[in-house]
């Protein structure tokens, strides 16, 4: 039961952190798309 409910733990922690990782991505594209319009 220990085991099982670490586990979990981990997988919802790797979970939250991929989400993370892709919502940084995301702005970091946004940001990288925005100044090349602005240059051209």
């Amino acid at each position: 039961m220990s085991l099982f409910e670490r586990t979990s733990f981990q997988e919802l922690t790797m979970a939250d952190l991929a989400f993370v990782v892709v919502t940084i991505a995301c702005f970091a594209l946004v940001a990288v798309v925005a100044k090349g319009v602005t240059k051209l």
